[in-house]
Order: structure tokens, then C-alpha cells, then sequence
């Protein structure tokens, strides 16, 4: 039964090893995305690819150029 476990733990390292890698490596690249909220509390998630997104990802652009606390 012991050995059961070395196993699981052995295995539980490597694949929290490789899921840190894999997000190292891929997931943490930033990608422009634009969250509409409601009052209703109802969202609307933009890919910042999407014609749609544009304006609003040039006000927030806007905003942090000239904001002093993002610098």
C-alpha cells in the first residue's frame, strides 16, 4: 500500500510540474480581452480581435497612457 502511494505522489509531481511548465509557456502570454458588465449582472466577454472590441480597448489605452498610477 505504501508503494501505491510513492507512486501518487511521484505522479502528482511530475504532472504539477508539467502543468506549470505548459502554463509558463503558453498560457501566460497576454491577450487583449474586453468584459462588458450589465446591471442586470449579466457579461459579455470579447476577444480583442473581435471589430467589436476595438473602441473599447483604444479608451482603455487612453486611459492608461495618461493614467499616473500605470506608469
Amino acid at each position: 500500500m505504501k508503494r501505491i502511494f510513492k507512486w501518487f505522489g511521484f505522479l502528482s509531481v511530475i504532472g504539477s510540474a508539467a502543468a506549470g511548465v505548459y502554463y509558463y509557456f503558453f498560457m501566460r502570454q497576454s491577450k487583449p480581452q474586453v468584459e462588458l458588465y450589465f446591471r442586470d449582472g449579466s457579461m459579455l466577454a470579447l476577444p480583442g480581435s473581435a471589430p467589436e472590441a476595438t473602441p473599447f480597448i483604444q479608451l482603455a489605452d487612453e486611459v492608461l497612457t495618461k493614467s499616473p498610477v500605470a506608469s
